[in-house]
C-alpha cells in the first residue's frame, strides 16, 4: 500500500447534493475518512461526545456548522471540533469539496 492516501480522496466524485466518503486511515485509535461534498450537499450536525474531530480542508471552500455559529473556510484549511460539539458541513459553491475528517481516539478505544 502506498504511504499516500490523498489519490483516495481526490478520486471521491460525488454528484450535486451528494455527500461520498472513503475511510483513509483505520487503526485501534485513529479514523481519518475523507469526504467530497457536490454542490448543494449537506453533512448533518452531529456530534462526538468521547473524541476530538479534525477537518482537514483539501480543496474548494466549506461552510462549517459549529453549534450555533457557521464560517465559510477556503482551503487549505484546518478546523478543530472539540469533544461533544456539534458539527457538520454544507457546500453552498458550485464546485466539489473535498476534506478529511480526524477522529481520535475511536469511541470505545480509550
Amino acid at each position: 500500500m502506498a504511504m499516500d492516501r490523498y489519490p483516495e480522496a481526490a478520486e471521491l466524485t460525488p454528484e450535486e447534493g451528494e455527500v461520498v466518503t472513503a475511510e483513509l486511515v483505520v487503526t485501534d485509535d485513529v479514523l481519518v475518512k475523507a469526504f467530497a461534498l457536490g454542490p448543494g450537499a449537506v453533512l448533518d450536525p452531529h456530534e462526538h461526545g468521547d473524541s476530538t474531530n479534525v477537518f482537514h480542508l483539501l480543496e474548494g471552500t466549506l461552510t462549517v456548522i459549529q453549534g450555533e455559529d457557521e464560517e465559510r473556510i477556503t482551503a487549505p484549511g484546518v478546523v478543530l471540533h472539540e469533544r461533544g460539539t456539534p458539527h457538520g458541513a454544507r457546500n453552498d459553491t458550485e464546485d466539489v469539496v473535498r476534506f478529511t475528517a480526524s477522529l481520535c481516539p475511536l469511541p470505545g478505544s480509550g
